[in-house]
């Protein structure tokens, strides 16, 4: 199977969020008609500090960037109207967690168990 050869990039955008990076960029194709890659760039650390980088990547073309944004909105506005503005993340329960057990044991008694219980 033969490798895919990326085009120069003519225009290029990153956000970086966190561990995530977000690149969007323009290519030309061999009829010299531009499109866009979405790559999504996520580090991963291993245990001995060494990492890697998993990508993952879209090519959208100009003849589904209407219905592509016309998804995308709607997709994004429905999850703001759902859930609202406020980052949800397993992180962020985590600490929510830790603090409502915190404010728990202090107003009740709780029971000592051990890691040899488990």
């Amino acid at each position: 199977m033969a490798e895919r050869v990326e085009q120069e990039e003519i225009f290029s955008q990153v956000l970086r969020a966190g561990r995530r990076t977000y690149f969007f960029d323009v290519r030309s194709t061999k009829a010299d008609d531009y499109y866009l890659t979405i790559t999504e760039s996520k580090k991963f650390t291993h245990d001995d500090g060494s990492f890697h980088y998993q990508k993952h990547k879209i090519y959208l073309y100009k003849e589904d960037f209407s219905e592509f944004n016309e998804m995308l909105k709607a997709a994004t506005d429905y999850i703001i109207e759902e859930k609202g503005q406020e980052v949800i993340s397993e992180r962020h329960q985590k600490d929510y967690k830790k603090d409502e057990v915190v404010s728990e044991t202090t107003t009740e008694s709780f029971t000592d168990v051990s890691f040899d219980d488990i």
